[in-house]
């Protein structure tokens, strides 16, 4: 919850001065540059002056700002930061988009460059209360509390009514163990809004800390009753339970979390702990798997938190030195293609079938082979297969079916989903580090093939609020860690052909063939498939690898002799 995310919130402070404005511009230019303007009626304005050409110099960079903030707001880091770039050559001086370029950076995982920024924009305005509260962010997330205790003093002496300002500080405080402080930042908070959530949501974990439990869990009863799928809140309930020693009602709000959303690492880390406390270890290293993965480079505070639990515990579960190899491979097959909610796919069914049997006759002891898929029977089937992996040196998952990035994570969609909006894929989808985990306990090799990059039938009726620069294109990249490998059908950014005429897809047919020649090493055959379906789709689709397997040793399908 240690976050700014609206320009309405970033630009208490003043700019920088504007341009006189030039009737040309009309009421556009008007909004453009009212700071106190209805954030989408601005941000229009903004793009109608910039799409005509119609702004030159410190005007140009305001309306750059509102537009490199929208783009935040969509989870579209790279055009943010490009966006904002541009901004800040036009009018070096503009602090709003240094600090906007700095809370772009920071999204995206480069945590260095967003302090520059930040750094940079107090050198020139040291009375510019935001950013300091946005580096005391990263202050808290990277543990440097006093670091941060310092930034959110500033942030409120400079910025009194910024709520984010008191509620940052609580937290801060609370981790502290400073409680009375705590308290008295989040009632003065509820001087500039009591109704906003995150008062009652972080003030919950603080009684919780206090060991005034009643209190606590009154807080997170009242959350909870106005916005009954608020997650953050059940998990911070759920934490709470915890701490009180009440797992049973811990372990309710976790599932509860998990049901709404599956994807949840908070969720999945502290049912991993309740599990272990429980020493049901197996079910704990599964939720400890499920949370421990990203494929992305930014975490919010609370899962960062999380995530990191989550690793440490799955080491400390998981045997350092296995006993030797065992040369079990496994493997679980999917092919969706009876989509209920928009046209169906004939081809996935089919691919996955072919695949399937070609596994089996280069003797994997097990394959799991399913189709059709709804969301709870998708995760069902990963975590039935986890404990699989955990037994064998290789574990394999191919996908065939829909599939696409959203607001910068990888889905893959299950047959009952419906996406009336965009936001809805982290409640419907399977986010892809979700099926990393799944692989993840194998000894040797991890494989993951997603013969899924096709287009997005979602897309016309979807209301989109978040990044959707590849929503209808497929995956983006992603950068798997050690001892992984994920092999796209096309390339990032790129559709997969599903095949002509009922033919199997052109990456599933060559895959199919590959994988049954005799020693040839894994990374040099999907080298192969990879020339081969350029080949035979006449340059159309080009398939493309990320990770790799263990680097000392070789891996092969099929040995030979």
């Amino acid at each position: 919850m240690l976050r700014v995310v609206s320009l309405t919130l970033v630009i208490l402070a003043a700019c920088a001065s504007i341009a006189a404005a030039d009737p040309q511009t009309g009421d556009d230019l008007a909004i453009c540059r009212d700071r106190q303007a209805e954030a989408q009626a601005r941000a229009v304005a903004c793009d109608n002056l910039l799409n005509a050409d119609r702004l030159t110099g410190k005007d140009k960079a305001v309306a750059l700002s509102v537009r490199g903030n929208t783009l935040i707001n969509k989870r579209d880091h790279v055009h943010a930061i490009e966006t904002l770039s541009m901004a800040v050559d036009l009018d070096r001086d503009n602090v709003i988009a240094l600090n906007l370029r700095g809370l772009a950076y920071e999204r995206s995982g480069q945590d260095d460059l967003a302090m520059a920024d930040y750094n940079l924009a107090l050198q020139k305005r040291p009375a510019y209360g935001v950013p300091y509260n946005n580096r005391g962010i990263i202050q808290a997330r990277r543990g440097a509390l006093q670091s941060a205790l310092d930034d959110f003093n500033m942030s409120i002496k400079y910025t009194p009514k910024f709520l984010l300002g008191w509620t940052n500080r609580a937290r801060v405080r609370t981790l502290m163990k400073d409680f009375d402080g705590a308290i008295a930042d989040f009632a003065e908070a509820e001087k500039i809004d009591p109704t906003a959530p995150q008062i009652a949501g972080n003030r919950c974990i603080t009684w919780g800390m206090m060991g005034k439990f009643d209190r606590a869990l009154a807080d997170c009863n009242g959350l909870i009753e106005k916005q009954p799928k608020n997650v953050f809140a059940i998990n911070n309930r759920a934490d709470v339970n915890m701490m009180k020693g009440d797992l049973d009602a811990a372990l309710k709000d976790y599932n509860t979390a998990i049901q709404i959303s599956p994807n949840n690492v908070r969720a999945h880390s502290g049912r991993g702990q309740i599990y272990e406390r429980k020493n049901d270890l197996a079910q704990a290293r599964a939720d400890y798997r499920a949370a421990a993965y990203s494929l992305t480079k930014f975490d919010e505070t609370e899962v960062a938190r999380a995530r990191a639990i989550a690793q440490e515990r799955l080491a400390a579960l998981t045997p350092q030195a296995p006993a030797g190899a065992t040369g079990r491979r496994v493997a679980l097959v999917i092919g969706n293609g009876a989509y209920k909610n928009v046209h169906a796919l004939p081809n996935p069914p089919r691919d996955s079938k072919l695949i399937a049997n070609a596994l089996r006759d280069v003797g994997f002891q097990t394959v799991i082979s399913v189709s059709d898929l709804t969301r709870d029977k998708f995760f069902e089937a990963l975590q039935t297969f986890a404990a699989e992996a955990e037994k064998a040196d290789w574990a394999v998952v191919y996908y065939a079916g829909h599939g696409f990035e959203i607001g910068g994570v990888n889905y893959l969609v299950p047959v009952d989903a419906k996406l009336a909006a965009d936001r809805d894929a982290e409640a419907q989808a399977v986010a892809l580090e979700q099926v990393i985990a799944a692989v993840g306990a194998a000894r040797k090799v991890r494989l993951v093939m997603l013969d899924a990059c096709r287009d997005n039938p979602f897309a016309p009726t979807m209301q989109r609020t978040l990044s959707l620069k590849l929503v209808d294109k497929g995956f983006s990249n992603i950068e798997p860690g050690a001892g992984f490998m994920v092999v796209y059908a096309a390339k990032h950014g790129e559709t997969a052909m599903d095949g002509d005429g009922g033919a199997d897809s052109p990456f599933a047919t060559a895959l199919a063939r590959e994988i049954k020649q005799p020693r040839v090493e894994i990374r040099k055959l999907f080298d192969i498939v990879r020339d081969d379906v350029w080949s035979a789709t006449r340059h159309g689709q080009q398939p493309f690898t990320y990770g790799s397997p263990p680097g000392r040793e070789d891996f092969y399908f099929v040995a030979g002799k």
